[in-house]
């Protein structure tokens, strides 16, 4: 039988956990990645107390100012799913998951009751706000969307992006600041020189091998949602970085992807396809 050779695609530039879902995260030297996805990733959500759905940035009126928080796992070291998180608070102020006054603090600054949890809602669902952007379907209106059971992901466990892609965005709209901090990937792959425009779209239904364990399958697309036009940190809000990845890339930048085989990532790892 003959051996496919692999082809070498890239190496991990930088690696992102974000304990709670729609806050920003905290980027990382190596990881553990589970048959569930990046350890501790996404591993609590904000609910709304009135309505029982996982409050996310997509809907940004209602959630928006979850960009205004940032979470960090406790322990920093691959904390399990559930494990304590510590949450700093525009105000610089930091409080813990699991106590009441984060839930107070959390309540006063969304405007309405919330609660963190790592308990997944047995049918969990989100509203997600579909902006006007020419080319899409669902035009300035929001919708009820189900996630995938059991988890606080909205598509598949791991998120995939390379370097290659966000220098194709920039080079079509110079004007945008097209930063991983947009996009929310668990892994960047720095792109050797030369790979074309929107390349990771070429793997999907592949797998990937990186380091010496890890084995990640391609299922597709990540389109992607008005949370990549919305301010965060230094970051302007800029409604032109949704319409570029509508207009040149069918609104998807980056792949998802499932498991096949769990291993420690890092920085460096190379990255090769299967």
């Amino acid at each position: 039988m003959t051996t496919v050779p692999s082809q070498l695609v890239g190496t991990i530039a930088t690696l992102w956990r974000y304990p709670v879902k729609s806050m920003r995260g905290e980027e990382l030297n190596s990881a553990e990645i589970t048959t569930r996805g990046l350890r501790g990733d996404r591993a609590y959500a904000v609910i709304d107390a009135e309505t029982g759905k996982v409050a996310s940035a997509k809907h940004p009126k209602k959630w928006g100012r979850l960009f205004d928080c940032r979470a960090l796992s406790e322990p920093a070291h691959t904390p399990p799913n559930g494990a304590p998180v510590s949450i700093m608070l525009p105000d610089g102020t930091w409080a813990t998951s699991g106590t009441a006054e984060l839930d107070e603090r959390l309540s006063a600054l969304l405007g309405r009751p919330v609660r963190v949890t790592a308990a997944v809602p047995d049918a969990p669902q989100l509203e997600e706000y579909w902006p006007d952007a020419p080319g899409r379907a669902r035009q300035n209106t929001v919708t009820d969307e189900a996630m995938p059971a059991g988890t606080f992901f909205d598509g598949a466990l791991i998120h995939l992006m390379t370097t290659a892609t966000l220098d194709a965005l920039r080079g079509v709209y110079q004007e945008g600041r097209f930063e991983v901090r947009r996009f929310r990937p668990n892994l960047v792959v720095a792109s050797p020189h030369g790979e074309p425009r929107f390349v990771e779209n070429e793997w999907i239904g592949r797998t990937l091998a990186i380091g010496e364990q890890l084995r990640l399958q391609i299922t597709g697309p990540c389109a992607r949602c008005v949370m990549t036009t919305l301010p965060q940190g230094d970051l302007p809000e800029d409604s032109g970085i949704l319409r570029t990845a509508v207009q040149h890339n069918r609104a998807a930048v980056g792949v998802y992807a499932t498991v096949l085989a769990p291993g420690r990532v890092m920085r460096g790892d190379q990255v090769r396809l299967l």
